[in-house]
């Protein structure tokens, strides 16, 4: 008779929420290294809409987003207009916060800049982390830090080009989700699965 083994997960997954979205969220997305502008992007924009409520509640309206914000192109995001922002501000679907819209407008100019400036935002990012997934060895959800000198770093070059709710905790959840950093706890299932 074979033994059922149960799935060991980073403690926020099963704590913060059994919601099956959180779940499959940290199973199949969280940390996993993300190369592709609009994904980074996204990731962007979403972290920042997420400062001072759950993450569950973003993940809940993703697809709204996705939908509100034409699938998170930076280049059309970059030339909404009032017009746009008063049509977001009226969206139930999304979180209806002037300044986190204008901001993801004001990002995503900032964003193609970039983009211009670097060839694509992957390879400018990813340089905070030497252009690898760096692997720590947590633990406890306690040891896991909200900041790191990278994602200070991060912050002040973001700020210094403009872009907004940018802060180090920001980012290093933005680093945490795209996979530059590999946070899933030691006896996870996921951390040695993924680089």
């Amino acid at each position: 008779m074979s033994e059922i083994r149960e799935i060991k997960r980073c403690d926020w997954a099963h704590f913060q929420s059994s919601d099956p979205l959180y779940i499959e969220y940290h199973d199949k997305e969280w940390g996993v290294p993300v190369h592709d502008d609009r994904k980074l992007f996204e990731f962007l924009i979403l972290e920042g809409a997420q400062a001072g409520l759950s993450w569950l509640t973003v993940l809940r309206k993703r697809e709204n987003y996705r939908r509100s914000f034409d699938g998170f192109d930076p280049k059309r995001v970059a030339k909404y207009d009032s017009r746009k922002v008063r049509d977001l501000l009226s969206n139930p679907g999304i979180i209806r916060n002037r300044l986190k819209i204008e901001s993801a407008i004001k990002n995503a100019r900032a964003f193609v800049k970039i983009q211009e400036e670097f060839g694509s935002f992957d390879s400018f990012i990813w340089r905070f982390v030497g252009g690898k997934t760096k692997k720590n060895a947590w633990k406890s959800i306690k040891e896991i830090p909200s900041r790191t000198p990278e994602s200070d770093a991060m912050s002040k070059e973001l700020i210094k080009r403009g872009f907004t709710f940018v802060g180090s905790t920001i980012c290093y959840a933005h680093m945490q989700a795209t996979g530059m950093v590999n946070d899933h706890l030691v006896y996870c299932f996921r951390y040695d699965e993924l680089p």
